[in-house]
């Protein structure tokens, strides 16, 4: 087990056994909370509700690897947000302790009692808010209305919250997925509650950018599988007082023989040295998918036609 803070306000625990006193007690609610949607966030109003009212720590339990990831290890599913992203945007929502357990065969093979009894007598939690499509355990069995009932014989309240629809579609995940694949940074705006953007950390690179005449400020992913892949228009922020106008590629890079995705990206009459700075890429539209040109004059080429579309969409 491991405790340590990642900011000032919010606590994060690793580890499925040895949690401290101070925080058992916590109401808490479940889930990966990949992106944060209205959705989830329906589930932390929720929590906070309770939160102020019984005077507990709010604490969201979750999991790395996504389940999904784990159970699906040949088709990983693309990943909204990295862990550093998600724990940025809870604590903006008020979140107070963070608690990750690691996803493996151990987890998955817990029955759906077992699960409630960890939550009744290790975390003994007051109440447990999840969603009306909570499911967890050996083969799924865990579902809301198992563990509400579990809830009653072991001494803690379940308070499953109802989904989240906006214009008749229920706010899912896997639809703001779905909406960012086909480039509708608009429609997973709505459904976010927020713009689209990657938070990174620039690391070095080979500078080819730089002599092709388009320097760029070079991030990883940081997930297994990126939702958007192209090149987009884009904003950065963390670098000046407020947004900066850029252009941005997300892919393999196939023209120069690139491995890895990476995300760079190309801040418009701008020049200072961003190594190591960490900066936050907002999505405003795709350009277009990525390809292989048949050389660097080529590539540069269309460089220049993706940094006018890019002003253009962006007035810079």
């Amino acid at each position: 087990m491991h405790r340590w803070r990642l900011g000032r306000l919010m606590e994060l625990i690793r580890g499925l056994t040895g949690l401290s006193d101070h925080r058992r007690g916590c109401a808490v609610t479940i889930g990966t909370f990949d992106g944060i949607h209205l959705g989830h966030q329906a589930l932390l109003a929720r929590l906070g509700a309770h939160r102020a009212r019984l005077d507990r720590a709010a604490m969201v339990l979750t999991f790395e690897p996504m389940p999904r990831e784990y159970l699906a290890a040949g088709q990983t599913p693309a990943r909204l947000t990295s862990f550093r992203e998600r724990w940025r945007v809870l604590e903006h929502l008020g979140v107070d302790v963070v608690w990750v357990l690691r996803f493996g065969e151990v987890l998955r093979g817990l029955s759906g009692e077992d699960f409630a009894r960890l939550l009744a007598l290790e975390l003994r939690a007051p109440v447990v808010v999840v969603g009306h499509d909570f499911r967890f355990g050996r083969n799924g069995e865990a579902t809301a209305e198992v563990l509400r009932e579990a809830g009653r014989r072991l001494g803690f309240e379940v308070d499953v919250v109802a989904p989240v629809t906006l214009d008749g579609e229920r706010v899912s995940s896997s639809a703001v997925r779905a909406a960012l694949a086909r480039g509708d940074f608009e429609q997973a705006r709505r459904w976010l509650g927020r713009p689209y953007s990657m938070i990174g950390r620039v690391a070095s690179g080979n500078r080819l950018g730089r002599r092709l005449g388009f320097p760029t400020a070079n991030l990883g992913i940081e997930r297994r599988r990126s939702p958007v892949e192209g090149i987009f228009a884009v904003r950065v922020r963390g670098i000046a007082p407020e947004a900066l106008p850029a252009v941005a590629s997300l892919g393999r890079r196939p023209t120069v023989a690139g491995g890895e995705a990476l995300l760079e990206v190309h801040v418009f009459d701008f020049s200072a040295d961003l190594y190591g700075r960490r900066i936050e890429v907002e999505f405003v539209a795709k350009l277009r998918d990525e390809e292989r040109f048949a050389d660097l004059d080529a590539l540069v080429a269309q460089m220049h036609r993706d940094a006018q579309a890019a002003r253009a969409i962006l007035k810079a």
